[in-house]
């Protein structure tokens, strides 16, 4: 878990710094906030199911 979390810590604010263009800083804005996004969309659904098994046990 630990490799996990250092594999998705970049450093944002030095890749705008360096980006040619404005729509490369688009890109690695939107993309930094992807994982993020993923998983609360993967938090959400597991909820949900939660949620479902629980009204079929009443």
């Amino acid at each position: 878990m630990k490799s996990l979390i250092f594999f998705l810590q970049v450093n944002v604010e030095q890749k705008l710094k360096e980006a040619p263009d404005n729509q490369y800083q688009i890109g690695v804005l939107i993309g930094s906030f992807i994982p993020f996004i993923v998983l609360a969309g993967i938090a959400y659904a597991l909820y949900y199911r939660a949620k479902k098994k629980e009204k079929k046990l009443k």
